[in-house]
C-alpha cells in the first residue's frame, strides 16, 4: 500500500481571508511540510519583496500552534485536520487507489450501493457519476455491445443509456 503515496501526499492553494489579497501554497510531502506566501499589496514597502517559504519536519509541523493557525485561517478546520493527520501517519488509502482500479470495485456492487457510495465523498460522488462508471455498468449488463447501442450511448450518455436499456427490477 505504501507504493499508492506519491513524494506529495497533498497540496493546496489559495488566496487569504478577506481584508488580505495574499496568496498561500501549503505542500505536506512524505518527509516535510512547505508553506509559501506571496504579499499581494499595493503599497510601496511590498513592492519588491519576495515569497516566503517555511520547511519544517512533520514533528515540527505537530508541534508548531502558530502555522496550525495560519492553515486553519486560509484553508479552514477540515484542511488543517487532514494535514496534521497526514504528518502523523494516517493515510487514507481508498483515495489514494487509481481510478480505474476503484471502478473495477465498483464493478461487484449492486445500484442501490452504488448511490449510497455515492453520498460519502465527493470523489466517490464523482466516480459514481461518471461517464466511465456508466459505461462500465452498460458493458456488465449487456453481452455484446452493438455499435448502434455505443452510438447511442455517447450522443445520450452512458447513465441514460443503462437506464433506459438495462434497468430492470432484477438490478434495483
Amino acid at each position: 500500500m505504501a507504493s499508492l503515496l506519491g513524494e506529495i501526499l497533498f497540496e493546496i492553494d489559495g488566496q487569504g481571508p478577506a481584508p488580505t489579497k495574499d496568496f498561500f501554497h501549503l505542500i505536506v510531502s512524505k518527509t516535510e511540510v512547505i508553506w509559501k506566501s506571496w504579499k499581494i499589496s499595493l503599497r510601496s514597502e511590498f513592492k519588491n519583496s519576495s515569497p516566503g517559504e517555511n520547511k519544517m519536519t512533520h514533528d515540527d509541523y505537530l508541534n508548531d500552534a502558530r502555522m496550525q493557525y495560519q492553515v486553519g485561517l486560509v484553508f479552514g478546520q477540515k484542511i488543517l485536520e487532514y494535514t496534521l493527520a497526514l504528518c502523523q501517519g494516517i493515510f487514507d488509502y481508498l483515495e489514494r487507489m487509481p481510478n480505474n482500479l476503484l471502478l473495477q470495485i465498483l464493478s461487484f456492487l449492486e445500484l442501490k450501493d452504488v448511490a449510497s457510495l455515492a453520498q460519502t465523498t465527493k470523489m466517490f460522488n464523482k466516480l459514481c457519476n461518471s461517464p466511465e462508471f456508466w459505461e462500465q455498468a452498460v458493458r456488465g449488463h449487456c453481452e455484446e455491445l452493438t455499435p448502434e447501442i455505443e452510438s447511442l450511448a455517447s450522443a445520450m450518455g452512458w447513465r441514460r443509456t443503462f437506464f433506459t436499456f438495462f434497468n430492470t427490477k432484477e438490478h434495483q
